[in-house]
């Protein structure tokens, strides 16, 4: 059985925080901003699936398809450039930690491009069912 500290500190009077409600939503929407200006300004490979993103989205508004299926195609569109913030966030914290060369900093790595390379078969093999089927 695991134990409960005596003590709980409640989130929301964590002195480290220090902003709570709607200040903390709008500030943590501004930091969210920040990280996609920062991919965006700083990766390659997320504006090239911003730029995809901005010509598949639309293209699904003219397709005649239902909408349950223009949801899933414009959701794996979406997953894909969550999980290149995700894959960049991780490169840059391996980096940050050291730029040496490491068989567990490749490992990080190639995991999180081995992760990319799957949400891109998630778009090629949805699209082409809704498309052709």
């Amino acid at each position: 059985m695991i134990k409960q500290p005596a003590e709980r500190v409640d989130s929301m009077e964590n002195p480290h925080k220090g902003v709570t409600g709607v200040r903390r939503i709008w500030r943590a929407m501004g930091y969210s901003f920040d990280g996609l200006l920062v991919a965006y300004r700083g990766e390659a490979a997320f504006r090239q699936l911003v730029w995809l993103a901005m010509l598949l989205v639309p293209l699904t508004f003219v397709m005649p398809i239902t909408r349950l299926e223009r949801a899933l195609l414009v959701a794996c569109v979406l997953f894909s450039l969550v999980v290149e913030l995700l894959n960049s966030a991780i490169e840059a914290a391996i980096d940050r930690i050291s730029l040496e060369r490491h068989p567990l900093s490749k490992a990080s790595k190639d995991m999180g491009s081995a992760a990319q390379m799957i949400s891109l078969i998630i778009i090629a093999v949805v699209w082409g069912l809704v498309l052709v089927g």
